[in-house]
């Protein structure tokens, strides 16, 4: 059996994460891996994250990220940018890139383009080239200073985090002149904004103070507004200290017009087009993603390091040149190696699914536009209204669904083609998968990854928490902690999950993986496809038990606020959704790489680790779904007057609940499906003994 030869380089990844064709993204990623490589690198190695100050060292960055062409990969070409179209998949891959290294550095560069992002989703045509054409670098003879800007959502003081809807800012008509713009007055607060200590300007979120303005909005507040624009004391971070985050007191006045997304004046009352959570919905739907691409890529980035450490462990001391003891030091040992298959693992399935999320939102972002453009001309205005257009189309989604996973032989191409041109009806397929992969991809990512981080860190034992640890490690393990939190903690994302995991299309569409997964079982065995079908069956069939069900004291069970039922069963979901993303990139690695001649050599090999790692995280995902399903599933109903027949080994003879029967059923068909899952471990664990790796790290330390 050939083994895995070298670590996957960059055609491996272009396959598996389908940018192969896209020779921008390419160009991206390089520039992308020049900067965090060598600058930001050695900003880390010289000590830089011992400060919590925004100092001239730590602002080389900023130069850095101008000089590559990082700080115009948000925009378009005609705004002075180079990357034509949606750009979710290019911000992942520079997000990834960046985090390899360092985390703050990948939050520095994000959070420019996060600033910008209320402006593109809901900007008018007029304020979204203005301000992204000031972020823009200035070209050779542009004598101007580039733009930075900063985004100031809720973070009231001092209730931190406790409630998107609660902002710590308000707007007031300053002064209305008859047939003149009116001037606001803006107050704004922040905590824990990022940018601010060099922020030109500001997108913030606030609401009316004033019976004249309407509801809340977001509006861009600029330094040199009269009034005060104070950045305020530095955040005393104990994590991503290469970016700026401080506490920002804003007070100032700015004529209407910078309300994001325009206004109209109704019966003397200026009313925002869009709310402040209409815009922030459109923003996070897609920002998420990146910042759930930035703990894959620690994940990732810590196997060199922990080999590197443990085939040297023992050199210098006993075991002479070609001994196992000098040739593998700590990779003799199982334990070693099978954790960090579990490390590179996870790190593979959370790669899989933000990418396949960034590519998504890439395929949505112009169906989207076309949505909100028929909405315009056919007069639906209004969230409800659309909701409701979208509803009727609802069982056309369903059935184009489920014409899509039927196998080619039974599948209706006409019908695919027909119900594919009903806008409504296509978009609602995407736009269902993609309210349940982003949070997921957030959730799961940085949540599952800050964890699985701690275990990467314990590989290399105490040197894990050293400042001169290999790779940084130990600076990446913190740093995952916070980027759980960014963009909405893990509460918010298993709410998110709760409301449109039950989605129809969403339900039609697990459906369809299932039957996809199995024959890719049939065909394909040993990549772990039964048991991730399987696993999703218990989950279906779960998800409906609950819905219909009362717990013993007559209390519904899957509500919003039966946090205990409706949560655990969004991390199941997550961990499942992870699983099946990395198949499909094993897949298509296995589909196109031998058109490539650099992968074609060794692809063999490198097949059959992937297939392997592939069956070692879906088996690992089976496992928590049937565990927390079970849990469920029985745990609200009393336990059984059995006369401590439990404790026996027959268990209990009488049926617990109605359907106990067919959910055993179904869970031991998750258990026979692990069946080879620790051989698969086995061969990674023996891969990881004979893969080459580089004489050295190619960044400091």
């Amino acid at each position: 059996m050939e083994f895995l030869r070298t670590l996957p380089g960059d055609d491996v990844r272009q396959i598996m994460w389908r940018f192969a064709d896209r020779f921008d993204l390419q160009m991206a990623v390089q520039s992308a891996r020049s900067i965090a490589r060598t600058v930001v690198a050695r900003l880390v190695a010289d000590g830089a994250r011992n400060t919590h100050d925004w100092t001239e060292q730590k602002a080389r960055l900023l130069d850095a990220f101008d000089a590559s062409g990082l700080t115009s990969i948000y925009m378009d070409p005609h705004q002075g940018g180079f990357i034509e179209g949606p750009k979710n998949l290019a911000l992942a891959l520079v997000a990834f890139e960046l985090a390899w290294v360092d985390g703050g550095a990948a939050t520095g560069s994000l959070a420019g383009n996060l600033a910008l992002a209320p402006i593109h989703e809901k900007g008018t045509p007029e304020q979204r080239d203005h301000y992204m054409s000031l972020c823009v670098p200035p070209q050779p003879g542009d004598d101007r200073k580039v733009w930075r800007g900063a985004f100031a959502l809720t973070e009231p003081l001092p209730f931190v985090g406790v409630d998107t809807g609660v902002l710590a800012g308000r707007m007031r008509v300053a002064e209305w002149k008859d047939g003149e713009e009116p001037l606001l007055k803006v107050d704004k607060r922040g905590r824990f904004i990022t940018n601010m200590p060099f922020a030109d300007f500001v997108t913030a979120a606030v609401d009316s103070g004033d019976e004249r303005i309407k509801g809340s909005c977001m509006v861009i507040l600029e330094r040199n507004d009269p009034g005060i624009f104070d950045a305020g004391s530095m955040t005393l971070k104990m994590v991503h200290q290469l970016s700026a985050t401080s506490d920002p007191v804003i007070s100032v006045t700015v004529p209407a017009s910078r309300i994001i997304g325009g206004y109209t004046v109704q019966d003397g009352v200026i009313v925002p087009n869009f709310s402040h959570a209409e815009i922030i919905g459109a923003v996070f739907h897609r920002t998420r993603i990146p910042v759930g691409i930035m703990t894959a890529a620690k994940l990732l980035s810590a196997v060199e390091p922990v080999i590197r450490y443990h085939r040297q462990r023992f050199r210098g001391g006993d075991g002479e040149p070609g001994s196992p003891r000098h040739d593998l030091g700590i990779q003799q040992k199982e334990d070693a190696l099978h954790r960090l298959v579990d490390v590179w693992a996870m790190g593979e399935a959370a790669a899989s699914l933000g990418f396949d999320a960034a590519r998504k939102a890439d395929l949505f972002d112009p169906m989207e536009r076309a949505r909100e453009e028929f909405f315009a001309a056919e007069g639906i205005t209004g969230g409800r209204a659309q909701l409701m257009a979208l509803r009727k189309k609802q069982d056309q989604a369903v059935e184009l669904v489920a014409e899509r996973a039927k196998g080619p032989d039974g599948r209706n191409d006409a019908r695919i083609a027909e119900l594919e041109s009903d806008l409504l009806a296509a978009s609602q397929v995407l736009d269902a998968e993609l309210n349940v992969i982003i949070p997921a991809c957030k959730l799961w990512n940085t949540g599952q990854g800050a964890t699985m981080m701690r275990e990467a860190v314990s590989l290399v034992g105490g040197y894990g928490i050293t400042e001169d640890c290999p790779g940084f490690l130990g600076h990446k393990w913190m740093d995952a902690q916070l980027e759980a939190t960014y963009e909405g903690p893990e509460a918010v994302q298993r709410r998110h999950l709760t409301a449109t995991m039950t989605n129809p299309v969403f339900l039609a569409q697990m459906r369809g993986w299932i039957e996809e997964l199995g024959r890719i079982a049939a065909e394909k065995p040993g990549m772990g496809a039964c048991s991730l079908a399987s696993a999703m069956r218990l989950w279906l069939w779960s998800l409906d038990y609950l819905a219909a069900s009362k717990d013993a004291e007559g209390r519904k069970l899957y509500h919003n606020k039966r946090q205990g039922v409706t949560f655990p069963l969004a991390d199941a979901l997550c961990w499942l959704l992870a699983a099946r993303c990395l198949i499909a990139d094993v897949l298509a690695l296995e589909e196109n790489g031998p058109m490539n001649p650099v992968v074609a050599e060794g692809l063999e090999g490198m097949l059959q680790f992937y297939r392997d790692v592939a069956a070692v995280q879906c088996a690992r995902a089976a496992g928590e779904a049937s565990r927390v399903c079970t849990e469920l599933v029985y745990g609200y109903h009393c336990h059984p007057d059995c006369g401590g027949a439990c404790c026996t080994e027959s268990g209990p003879d009488a049926e617990v609940f109605a359907g106990s029967v067919r959910f055993s059923e179904l869970r031991a068909a998750v258990d026979g499906c692990l069946s080879g899952s620790r051989l698969a471990k086995d061969r990674a664990a023996r891969a990881l003994t004979q893969v080459m790796i580089p004489e050295a790290l190619d960044y400091p330390l």
